[in-house]
């Protein structure tokens, strides 16, 4: 799928989990925390607008005040139009039901979704690119590695829609991308920022 073929693709920011650790340890919530001088879920919001995507989609577990941060940076991109605030009903289940109700809310032009985790800032610039170019006949879906890890963001094309639609609990997209083997791209990526996220107050650090 080429660049110019965005509007065939969407972004996806998984941002409904309760980030108890994160709570427990700091009382405060983590998406909206400050990280290097704006909320921490700013890093993953210009990961997904400066993709190729022309419609990214914000999964919150009905958080006004997220959706409103969402809203507010998008209209200072110029890309207000392009955002959709997607309530998982049943998000207190984990990640796999907040990514399964993400699916299920794409528009059928759709032909691959563009996965980002809100907890994750430094997504290195021109990466969904270099996964969009990996996405070639004979592989459903592309991941970035970093000294041997997989990280994120996951891009998964059509081939994989209903094994996500039918995602619940908090197992994510990992039973998905086991059960595609060898069709799953692994892309090198020079940057640690594919497997940095915050999980802990002292991460912001």
């Amino acid at each position: 799928m080429a660049e110019r073929e965005s509007a065939r693709l969407a972004a996806v920011i998984l941002a409904a989990g309760a980030g108890r650790r994160f709570a427990e340890q700091s009382g405060g919530r983590k998406l909206l925390a400050p990280f290097e001088g704006r909320p921490l879920v700013a890093g993953a919001l210009d990961a997904a607008f400066g993709s190729p995507a022309r419609r990214v989609l914000l999964v919150t577990g009905g958080d006004l005040e997220l959706a409103a941060i969402a809203r507010d940076h998008a209209r200072a991109l110029g890309r207000e139009d392009d955002l959709d605030i997607v309530v998982a009903a049943r998000a207190a289940e984990g990640m796999g039901a907040s990514l399964g109700a993400a699916v299920a809310a794409l528009s059928p032009e759709i032909e691959a979704v563009l996965v980002f985790l809100g907890d994750m800032p430094r997504v290195p610039a021109g990466l969904a690119q270099a996964l969009l170019d990996a996405l070639t006949p004979g592989f459903d879906a592309a991941a970035p590695r970093f000294a041997g890890r997989r990280g994120h963001p996951v891009l998964f094309g059509g081939a994989c829609f209903a094994a996500l639609r039918g995602l619940s609990g908090d197992v994510g997209a990992r039973e998905v991308l086991a059960s595609i083997g060898e069709r799953l791209a692994l892309i090198d990526s020079p940057d640690a920022g594919v497997l940095f996220d915050v999980d802990r107050p002292q991460d912001l650090a």
